[in-house]
């Protein structure tokens, strides 16, 4: 490591698992001049573990470690024995791919449906999600949405009955909470290939002290006093050594309130929301175009949790998660085209939600899931009006004796105005891999012919990751891969 190391300023922005891993890169490395600004009065960004009723946890942002070979989060968990090992604590919920008996589906004529109807049309959706997974589609598919894919599939398969058409949607539904968007039919067939699921258990469960466990352990590596949280970063001054070098620290990032930070290397680590909003106005002198379309081009989605506690359990002792199908439900064709414009989704925004699944470790409590623009309107609303629909859904669809909730509690990501969303999806007709590579560039771009600084502004973050966006290990490792690009300056300067 060369001497410039030890004095080098570097300033971190946001303190997710991106801005974290970061510094505590440059921490273990030698760097003595870190510091990492958050807005929020806490860090973890969209992992946010609470205990809003009662002990135990409940996660309102990320729930779960995905994939385990190569995972450094799994692994660091697994190290600090911080993973669950209760078989009941790992319960999931519900996707196509993984319906069990234990998940009771209703229509909303409050008829159940027999598992091995639901069972057959999820394992064939997850047979042609997976196509797209893995960069099987067919020619005629390649230029197609996701949700346009997927219906033309189904069309020529058996399954496709009016009721097995139903059941479809609830799988394309549900297939939006992961993919973070309002509808597939927003979203890119081909380009969803670009993700890679890491081998092991997809969804790999905390235990009892949740993500926060590993958000502690992250700062142990961090120089004490180093993050500074309620500090709200308003612009970020750069190539301010105008090429001539006369300045000592080319880049100063400047705070609300006037407090202000000079620096040799600053890591942006905020959400693409926050990139979306503040761009234009963020950056001084402006950012590249190739910046900015990488920013407009791919799209942050928003998922939303409802969390549902009741005075006692009404649901029966094998019941994982009762799944709601309706008759003409928000991801048909349909329903989708008819609802494009005006505002009248608005008055059906529940719709959206997949169902209510169990809760780990809260015998009592259930959690909904919604996503899109829905979930942008149910942000709107108050607790009270929310929870009231929610059991009217329940005791329409079941038909079961439900009792008015004690307490709600959801989530308003889209809303959080150091968020603005959840994670990032890639549009119908955008090119993934050129966007996550260009939003990743650190600044200045190769191209400049000026004899600035080198990597005066460096981005990390879910959306910079090709591979990994979407989640918290990809957040984590472009966090590492931004430290490490500041790192191999200085051994080789």
């Amino acid at each position: 490591m060369s001497s410039g190391s030890g004095s080098a300023k570097v300033v971190v922005v946001g303190a997710g698992f991106a801005g974290l891993s970061a510094a505590a890169a440059l921490s273990k490395a030698g760097f003595q001049h870190i510091q990492v600004l958050e807005a929020k009065d806490r860090v973890g960004g969209r992992v946010h573990t609470v205990r809003p009723f009662g002990p135990n946890i409940i996660e309102l942002g990320a729930n779960w470690i995905h994939g385990q070979k190569d995972n450094p989060l799994f692994k660091l968990a697994k190290e600090h024995k911080l993973l669950s090992e209760n078989e009941s604590a790992s319960a999931t919920m519900c996707l196509p791919g993984s319906v069990t008996p234990r998940d009771y589906f209703f229509t909303e004529r409050g008829k159940p449906l027999p598992v091995e109807e639901v069972e057959r049309v999820c394992d064939h959706f997850s047979r042609l999600t997976s196509k797209a997974f893995d960069s099987k589609l067919d020619k005629k598919h390649w230029s197609l949405s996701l949700g346009a894919y997927l219906d033309d599939a189904f069309a020529r398969s058996p399954l496709a009955s009016p009721e097995g058409l139903k059941i479809f949607e609830w799988c394309k539904r549900s297939e939006c909470t992961d993919e973070a968007s309002s509808s597939l039919y927003e979203v890119s067939a081909s380009q969803i290939s670009n993700y890679v699921a890491l081998d092991g258990g997809f969804f790999n469960c905390l235990g009892p002290a949740g993500y926060q466990a590993i958000l502690d352990c992250i700062l142990k590596s961090i120089q004490s006093g180093a993050v500074l949280t309620n500090v709200c970063v308003q612009r970020i001054e750069w190539a301010l050594d105008d090429g001539d070098g006369a300045r000592g620290h080319p880049v100063k990032v400047v705070c609300e309130g006037g407090q202000s930070f000079e620096a040799d290397h600053v890591i942006v680590t905020v959400s693409l929301g926050v990139l979306k909003r503040q761009a234009w106005a963020m950056f001084r002198p402006p950012l590249p175009k190739s910046k900015l379309e990488a920013i407009e081009s791919l799209d942050l989605g928003t998922v939303d949790k409802i969390y549902l506690q009741f005075d006692e359990r009404f649901w029966p002792e094998d019941c994982a998660g009762i799944q709601l199908v309706w008759d003409e439900g928000p991801e048909s064709k349909c329903a989708y085209e008819s609802l494009q414009e005006g505002e009248s989704w608005k008055e059906t925004w529940y719709k959206k939600i997949c169902g209510f699944d169990t809760v780990a470790r809260h015998p009592n409590v259930l959690c909904g899931w919604i996503t899109g623009r829905e979930a942008l309107h149910m942000e709107t609303l108050k607790d009270e009006e929310v929870g009231e629909v929610c059991v009217r859904l329940l005791r329409s669809f079941t038909g079961w004796l439900v009792p008015d909730v004690s307490q709600v509690l959801f989530t308003r990501w889209g809303h959080d105005p150091f968020v603005q969303g959840s994670y990032t999806f890639i549009p119908h007709n955008v090119n993934g891999v050129k966007q996550h590579k260009a939003l990743a560039a650190p600044l200045p771009l190769p191209s400049d012919s000026s004899k600035r600084k080198a990597l005066q502004i460096l981005f990390a973050g879910e959306a910079t990751h090709v591979e990994f966006y979407t989640t918290t290990h990809g957040a984590y490792l472009t966090g590492i891969r931004e430290a490490e690009r500041i790192i191999d300056h200085y051994l080789t300067a």
